[in-house]
């Protein structure tokens, strides 16, 4: 985001494609801090599939945030390009 500002909305989804890489993980931390604040404890997060860098960077994340109780793999069509994330 470069110092750059811009608001995002806080749905419950979260699409990673609007940030750069280095940007990703702060963003993700934010974004998943706003959804708690504002009770949203089911959250899509949209990493794409590619080469499945930036799922293992979500995932990786995921795994340290202390109010995250588990995470998947969207059995819809999204498939292998989301994460769903269960907050507490």
């Amino acid at each position: 985001m470069d110092s750059e500002y811009f608001e995002y909305p806080v749905d419950g989804t979260l699409d990673l494609h609007m940030f750069s890489p280095k940007d990703a993980a702060s963003a993700l931390d934010e974004y998943l801090m706003q959804c708690r604040i504002k009770g949203i404890h089911r959250v899509r997060i949209i990493h794409g599939k590619g080469e499945g860098v930036l799922r293992q960077l979500v995932r990786s994340h995921l795994e340290k945030c202390s109010f995250v109780r588990e995470f998947s793999t969207p059995s819809d069509t999204s498939g292998w390009g989301a994460t769903i994330a269960i907050l507490e």
